[in-house]
C-alpha cells in the first residue's frame, strides 16, 4: 500500500522513539511527560459521576458550555483576558488537537508557517501533514533571544502564520514583553496569523513572569489574528491527569 507523499519524510518522534527504548531495557524514562501520579480526586470523582449519570452523549463540537464557561473564568482569573465562551473558547482533545485544527482550518497547503527553533516536533509534522512550507527563524543558546530584524529575514512572500512557544518546549526559553512585543510587531505589519503554544504557564522557576502573549499591549491589536492553545493537564492540578487531556 503506498502512502500519501506529503507523509513519506515522517518519522515516530524522538520521544516517543526513546520511551519505546526505555521499556525495551526497563529503563528510567526521562524523555517523556509520563506521570505515573494518582489522578486528582476532583478529576477522578467528577469522571465517576458524569457516567453515573449517564452524561454520555455527544456535547456541542465546541464543547460543553459549562467547562467554557469555567475556561473563559481561568482567563480572566490567571491570564487577564476576557473571551467570549460562546465565539472565542472551543475545547479539543489535546493541544495537539488545537493546534491541528488551527492550522487545518486557517492556512491552505504551500502557506508557509514560521516556526522558532529549536521547535516541538509536533509543531513541525502536523503542518507537514496539513500540506503547509515550514520556515525557520532560529534562536541561539543560551539566551535564545528573538531580534527584529532576524525575524523580519525568516519571513517570505509564503508566509502566512508564526508559532510562538512559551515557556518553549523543548529550550525552556520564555519570551519576554519586549520580544512578544517584536512578534506582536511584524505580524501585523506583515498580516501574519501568530498561534501561540502556552501549555506550561505555570511551569517556571525562580518566581519569573510569563507574559501570554494576546494579554501583552502591544498584541491587543492582533487579538482578532491570534489562536492560543493550553493544556489542563500541564497546570498544577492536572500535572498527574495526563490520560484526561482537555486544551482550549
Amino acid at each position: 500500500m503506498r502512502i500519501a507523499r506529503r507523509l513519506q519524510d515522517l518519522a515516530q518522534s524522538d520521544i516517543r522513539r526513546m520511551t519505546r527504548e526505555c521499556e525495551r531495557v526497563s529503563g528510567l524514562n526521562l524523555g517523556q511527560g509520563i506521570c505515573d501520579l494518582p489522578t486528582p480526586p476532583l478529576v477522578r470523582d467528577g469522571a465517576i459521576a458524569a457516567i453515573r449519570e449517564n452524561r454520555s452523549t455527544y456535547s456541542f463540537a465546541e464543547g460543553a458550555r459549562e467547562l467554557r464557561d469555567a475556561i473563559a473564568k481561568k482567563l480572566a482569573r490567571d491570564n487577564g483576558l476576557q473571551a467570549d465562551p460562546a465565539l472565542e473558547i472551543c475545547v479539543t482533545v489535546g493541544a495537539s488537537g488545537a493546534y491541528a485544527s488551527a492550522i487545518s482550518a486557517l492556512l491552505d497547503p504551500g502557506d508557509g508557517i514560521l516556526l522558532f527553533e529549536p521547535y516541538y516536533g509536533y509543531h513541525l509534522n502536523a503542518a507537514l501533514v496539513a500540506g503547509l512550507t515550514p520556515e525557520f527563524a532560529t534562536l541561539t543558546p543560551p539566551d535564545f533571544t528573538l531580534r527584529e530584524e532576524a525575524l523580519e529575514a525568516a519571513i517570505t512572500p509564503r508566509t502566512r502564520a508564526m508559532v510562538v512557544c512559551t515557556p518553549s518546549n523543548p529550550s525552556g526559553k520564555m519570551f519576554s514583553r519586549e520580544e512578544l512585543s517584536i512578534v506582536s510587531r511584524v505580524a501585523r505589519k506583515r498580516d501574519l496569523l501568530v498561534i501561540t503554544d502556552e501549555i506550561y504557564e505555570y511551569i517556571r522557576y525562580d518566581g519569573r513572569p510569563t507574559f501570554p502573549p494576546r494579554r501583552s499591549r502591544a498584541c491587543a491589536s492582533a487579538r482578532s489574528a491570534s489562536w492560543v492553545c493550553r493544556r489542563l493537564s500541564a497546570s498544577p492540578a492536572g500535572g498527574s491527569d495526563t490520560p484526561w487531556r482537555r486544551r482550549s
